[in-house]
């Protein structure tokens, strides 16, 4: 009865997502990324006047680190 229930997963740095787990890790990983690097680069655009040029760059920034940790958190679990 009670003693039969599995207690739940503590969620240890090991466990990857399953199904849409991995999916809306990735996402947010690409979105979080994409709007960090990109207000970074919006300010240095403010304190440099570059014209647009440093948020273009942070956005770029941005998705490749995205895409790093996208691949190195859910590449192939080992």
């Amino acid at each position: 009865m009670a003693g039969d229930q599995k207690p739940p997963s503590a969620g240890g740095p090991g466990d990857y997502p399953s199904g849409a787990g991995q999916g809306w890790t990735a996402l947010s990983y690409l979105i979080g990324g994409m709007l960090v690097w990109g207000f970074i680069g919006w300010l240095v655009d403010h304190w440099l006047d570059t014209g647009g040029i440093a948020t273009g760059i942070g956005v770029v920034l941005g998705m490749a680190g995205g895409i790093i940790l996208v691949v190195r958190r859910l590449g192939t679990p080992t």
